[in-house]
């Protein structure tokens, strides 16, 4: 299962292709975005873990059941930038405009 959140628009496709190049070689292993050190979104989350992914209660992400299992993490441009407010849009959409 790949978790993609919509709110990372910078995100390369040349990274979401890393990611699920990462989860082919070797799909009993957990991989995310490399977020401070830590795993986060988005990420790729074997079978294995989703029975504890779904018993996950309130507004908590994956990211310690991640690191708890060893997540792979992989540097991944814009995934630290999201969009929470329309502030971060603004921003966010200046962004991707220059990009080519």
């Amino acid at each position: 299962m790949f978790v993609v959140l919509l709110d990372q628009p910078l995100i390369s496709s040349d990274s979401m292709l890393a990611l699920a190049e990462m989860a082919r070689m070797n799909p009993s292993q957990p991989a995310a975005a490399d977020l401070q050190g830590k795993p986060g979104a988005p990420a790729y989350i074997p079978r294995r873990l989703w029975l504890e992914i779904m018993a996950l209660e309130g507004d908590r992400g994956a990211a310690a059941v991640l690191a708890r299992h060893g997540a792979t993490r992989l540097a991944m441009i814009g995934a630290g930038k999201d969009v929470d407010s329309p502030e971060d849009w603004r921003r966010i959409s200046g962004e991707l405009a220059e990009q080519p």
